[in-house]
């Protein structure tokens, strides 16, 4: 199995352009099967039209870099009992962003971890989606309400493709306030206390192959309360 596990794949601010930063699409050119039968594995199973809307764009992302689909198939809760079957009849997996802890449930909800342990293709995490290939997942507090509520679980159980707790659009929410705590310094960084997380800007993203986890482009390691920047544009560091 080989991962690509992003903060997003697109340019920001872009009508959905792949980015080709930290020789993404150059790398997935390497590996990209032919022909693709791609699968789209959605963040919230029953709003049925979004995800519709979102899988629809990425298609249109990925075939205006040069990739092409045999075909392009959605699970969500509509089809969820077939997801064994269909990632068997699927050579590349699209993990969707959204609600951390909402598509974590539906992920064990159908078995994916499971479902996935035979899995010799490539997956693709958006966001959410890569937060939830760790072995245990970081749900950082992302809603209102989240960061103060005492019931809110911080860990989940993930898909196991990674060991690393990745915390996407670095560039976006550093300096981010929720529930009157400051994101990171007051939330993030007392959590990591113990615990290694790997925070990434859009552009960067962890790359998995043959056992060997490699972070691209710019990265920060959070552990033990101190956020620490590990690697710059163009980088790539070994985890």
């Amino acid at each position: 199995m080989i991962c690509f596990l992003t903060s997003r794949p697109d340019i920001p601010g872009t009508d959905f352009i792949l980015n080709p930063a930290n020789r993404f699409i150059e790398e997935l050119r390497q590996y990209y099967p032919r022909p693709c039968r791609a699968l789209y594995i959605c963040s919230d199973p029953d709003d049925w039209e979004k995800m519709d809307r979102y899988a629809s764009v990425m298609k249109k992302s990925f075939e205006g870099a040069g990739f092409s689909f045999q075909s392009f198939r959605t699970l969500d809760g509509r089809n969820e009992s077939r997801t064994r079957e269909l990632v068997r009849e699927s050579d590349l997996l699209i993990l969707a962003g959204g609600h951390v802890p909402t598509q974590n449930r539906f992920f064990n909800r159908i078995g994916l971890r499971d479902a996935l342990r035979n899995f010799g293709g490539i997956v693709i995490g958006i966001s959410a989606g890569s937060m939830n290939s760790a072995d245990v997942v970081y749900a950082q507090p992302e809603e209102e309400g989240e960061a103060v509520d005492p019931a809110y679980q911080r860990f989940l159980p993930g898909l196991g493709l990674t060991k690393a707790m990745l915390l996407p659009h670095y560039q976006e929410i550093k300096d981010d306030v929720l529930d009157g705590l400051r994101l990171f310094a007051d939330v993030t960084c007392p959590d990591s206390m113990g615990r290694t997380f790997y925070a990434i800007p859009d552009g960067s993203y962890l790359f998995v192959h043959s056992g060997v986890e490699e972070l691209r482009g710019e990265a920060y390691r959070i552990k033990d309360g101190v956020l620490t920047q590990i690697a710059s544009d163009h980088d790539t560091v070994l985890l």
